[in-house]
């Protein structure tokens, strides 16, 4: 490898890096921003008002064009065990990269 294009080699890395942490931060940011809604929504998962909504949606009460995943059986569940499972992999990334 040329002395230009080793130059050129480790700046493209250095971009990729670079996009990459911005990327990180952006998404770390968010993420952290709804910490407090996780809280919310596993809180009436366990609810009597959860419990009631789901019932009533059962039952046809609720309107048909209403988005309604939040009472699905699995959806909070899901989407909050995903949540575990993705802070999971960010604990053994960054412990892999601190040892590294």
């Amino acid at each position: 490898m040329t002395q230009l294009e080793r130059v050129r080699h480790y700046e493209t890395l250095l971009d990729r890096v670079e996009q990459a942490n911005g990327l990180l931060s952006r998404a770390l940011e968010l993420f952290e921003k709804t910490e407090p809604l996780c809280a919310k929504l596993d809180e009436y998962l366990g609810s009597e008002d959860w419990m009631q909504d789901f019932e009533d949606d059962e039952a046809g009460k609720l309107p048909a064009d209403l988005k309604r995943g939040v009472l699905s059986e699995d959806g909070i569940y899901c989407a909050l065990g995903e949540r575990r499972q993705l802070l999971a992999q960010l604990l053994y990334t960054v412990a892999r990269s601190i040892e590294g």
